[in-house]
């Protein structure tokens, strides 16, 4: 009887930290600023890490004029894709895409279709 009594107690207490981890995440729907492996982990859909040595983590896709990449096939960025409805105009070649040197510029695809 003792047991099952110490085994209820701990499921009462560890329950609150169970459902915050659900909430946030602890592998997944990661904040900007958290250390990820793969863009599908933050909610921002960017893993960045400022060169190769570095840890990776959470950050903000880039705006518009800033510097971006377009889609990675490693999960992990230099430079963040650009934020929705925007359009990263890069150097899409196969090589930079291998050496993920292929940066750009997050533009507005309607600015460029009223000139």
């Amino acid at each position: 009887k003792v047991l099952p009594a110490c085994l209820l107690l701990a499921l009462l207490l560890l329950a609150p930290a169970l459902l915050a981890q659900q909430e946030r995440g602890l592998i997944f729907n990661l904040d900007t600023g958290e250390l990820c492996l793969q863009s599908a982990q933050c909610k921002s859909g960017c893993c960045h890490r400022t060169d190769g040595l570095s840890l990776a983590r959470c950050a903000p896709k880039a705006a518009e004029t800033q510097e971006c990449s377009p889609k990675s096939i490693y999960g992990v960025y230099y430079k963040c894709p650009c934020e929705s409805g925007l359009t990263c105009e890069a150097n899409k070649t196969i090589v930079g895409s291998i050496v993920n040197r292929n940066f750009g510029v997050c533009k507005d695809p309607q600015e460029s279709s009223r000139r």
